[in-house]
């Protein structure tokens, strides 16, 4: 189940909040979002409505504390049918859906109160470890591309009328705009890091994913090993079998095989 707190303001930290739950009853400050035809839609929908771009859109739009439907209604996602079209961020041959809903899967899918939720995204496999500054890279990762789905690519953003381009040369610009739209994100950045690390990071991702679709090669990923399940399956771990030493450090035990902390 997806849904999103209707109460908000333009002054917190972010405006849409949105949440995938099991399937349970939820009161009426909770509405749900319903109707998406295939589950893995539905995770990337979820990933669209927590990225930047998206609540950037949000806030141009809320005028009171109230998130009504008749505003969600009104608000830009992505078109489902973008999701089926070639990956210019991937290594390989890869639809954007393949790239994104590993990331999602990952960030997403770290209780197995949510199983029912990946094995309709199709994996199979135990949940993922919540492992904090791996999230924090999944989140720019996607944030990165989300802008670049949003704003397109510079070629095209020449074209925009002088009114937007004279204050926005490129989507970079608006990128760093967009990002400083959010000061309390910003806030708490500095005084844990000292610095606005997540625009930082979002920022020299967005550069290495234009770089990358500017000379037509695969976006090279931060991570090893890669987001999401494995790509190669999961070494067999039955219960009372000690822990396989090629056991991805990214994903929880089965069932069954807990490890002890630190494992």
């Amino acid at each position: 189940m997806l849904g999103f707190t209707n109460v908000t303001s333009l002054t917190n930290e972010r405006t849409f909040n949105p949440t995938v739950i099991p399937r349970a009853g939820v009161g009426n400050s909770m509405p749900l979002i319903v109707g998406v035809a295939k589950a893995s839609n539905f995770g990337l929908l979820y990933a669209i409505l927590c990225a930047f771009a998206f609540d950037y859109c949000v806030r141009q739009k809320i005028g009171g504390v109230n998130l009504n439907f008749f505003i969600v209604n009104q608000l830009p996602v992505i078109p489902s049918d973008t999701y089926i079209q070639p990956c210019q961020q991937a290594n390989g041959p890869q639809t954007l859906r393949n790239w994104l809903l590993p990331r999602v899967l990952e960030l997403t899918y770290t209780a197995w109160d949510l199983e029912p939720f990946a094995r309709d995204c199709g994996w199979n496999g135990p949940p993922f470890r919540c492992d904090e500054e791996r999230r924090f890279l999944l989140r720019c990762e996607l944030d990165a591309a989300f802008f670049h789905l949003y704003l397109g690519p510079e070629e095209e953003w020449r074209r925009k009328p002088e009114s937007l381009t004279r204050y926005f040369p490129t989507p970079r610009h608006a990128v760093d705009y967009i990002m400083d739209t959010f000061p309390i994100v910003k806030r708490k950045d500095e005084e844990k890091w000292g610095e606005y690390r997540t625009k930082r990071v979002i920022l020299e991702i967005y550069d290495e994913m234009a770089e990358a679709m500017r000379k037509g090669i695969p976006y090279q990923t931060r991570f090893n090993p890669p987001p999401g399940p494995s790509e190669n399956g999961l070494p067999d771990w039955k219960p009372g079998q000690p822990k396989p030493a090629n056991w991805p450090y990214h994903i929880h035990a089965p069932k069954g095989c807990e490890t002890t902390l630190g494992d």
